[in-house]
């Protein structure tokens, strides 16, 4: 596994240590003083290989312990002792006979980096706004289905299970690993490549309306525009497999933000508005930060891909066991 890790994190450190005060503080200046590059053409430029791999395990909501408090509040050494927990749950939840070598959860997996105590931005309160009258009928018809039923073949699982997508702002989600990103930029455009489920969004700079209504996606129709350093992304016209946490794909549209705020640092928001599910419109928020030694590899999700054989196998095990019972019960009862 790769070292590279333990190297970055301990430079800036050593560098510190050995250098003259005075070269510290032309650093520390020169920091106060950058801008944001531009492209040759002269949009500002996000470009690079990302990661957001520290801020996984973050909750999305604001946890229960932190009630009446900022999320700004949350810093320092009680931020630290946060992000060391979930680093320690997080090991402790994958570890067993068969995981990785020790070493990799100090070099690869380094969530006490993480930036925040929760993702929610607005609003205050940290919480997802209530449901919908509507939304909430649609969630009691779903729920019960969605908990009991066992799947009868390929088509009843989800579309990441299957290899297809995260959709929207999954494929934007930390997870324990394929964290990678690329944004890339020409006239016009701009692409974001992602590592898990190897998908590519590309966002057209046009300020034209979006697709008719009946032509939709897994990844939603996307529109940028720049407001000063910020690419604003709307996107719509998503397919209900797809539709954020459960949204009406009629009505729901994403607002994201990229803006380059450091040398080595995106920050990323994204605002959900969705009036048939949600009672008002809510952000969360997370840094994306660049990273050169995390280039978006191959992703062959189908290849060794026995999850989706295993989870079918043990339904249809499950279904043979209950008719044994039921079997043995008739027979009983004679």
């Amino acid at each position: 596994m790769r070292h590279r890790y333990m190297i970055a994190i301990a430079a800036p450190l050593i560098a510190q240590a050995i250098l003259p005060a005075q070269s510290v503080k032309n650093t520390a200046a020169a920091a106060a003083k950058w801008t944001a590059p531009r492209t040759p053409w002269g949009d500002p430029d996000l470009q690079g290989w990302f990661s957001n791999l520290s801020e996984d395990g973050t909750p999305l909501e604001r946890p229960a312990q932190f009630e009446g408090r900022k999320l700004e509040d949350i810093k320092g050494e009680e931020l630290a002792a946060i992000k060391r927990g979930v680093q320690d749950r997080t090991i402790k939840n994958f570890q067993g006979p068969l995981h990785a070598p020790e070493h990799w959860w100090q070099d690869d997996l380094n969530l006490v980096k993480g930036s925040q105590a929760w993702l929610i931005i607005d609003p205050p309160d940290g919480k997802i706004p209530p449901l919908t009258p509507q939304a909430k009928e649609k969630q009691a018809r779903t729920a019960p289905r969605r908990a009991n039923s066992r799947p009868a073949s390929w088509g009843d699982l989800t579309l990441y299970d299957r290899c297809i997508t995260r959709g929207l702002p999954g494929s934007m989600m930390p997870a324990i690993y394929g964290n990678s990103y690329q944004i890339v930029q020409a006239p016009g455009v701009v692409a974001i490549r992602y590592e898990m489920v190897h998908e590519t969004r590309v966002i057209p700079l046009e300020l034209r309306p979006h697709l008719p209504s009946e032509m939709r996606s897994y990844m939603g129709d996307p529109r940028g525009h720049w407001e000063g350093e910020t690419l604003v992304v709307e996107t719509t016209n998503f397919r209900p497999e797809t539709a954020y946490r459960g949204a009406n794909a009629a009505t729901l549209k994403l607002v994201e933000r990229f803006t380059r705020v450091s040398p080595d640092k995106v920050r990323w928001s994204v605002t959900v508005e969705d009036p048939e599910t949600w009672t008002r419109p809510w952000t969360f928020a997370m840094p994306l930060t660049m990273d050169a030694s995390q280039p978006v590899l191959e992703y062959g999700c189908h290849e060794g891909n026995y999850g989706l054989a295993n989870i079918l196998s043990a339904a249809r095990a499950a279904d043979q066991k209950d008719a044994e019972e039921a079997a043995k019960k008739a027979g009983a009862g004679k």
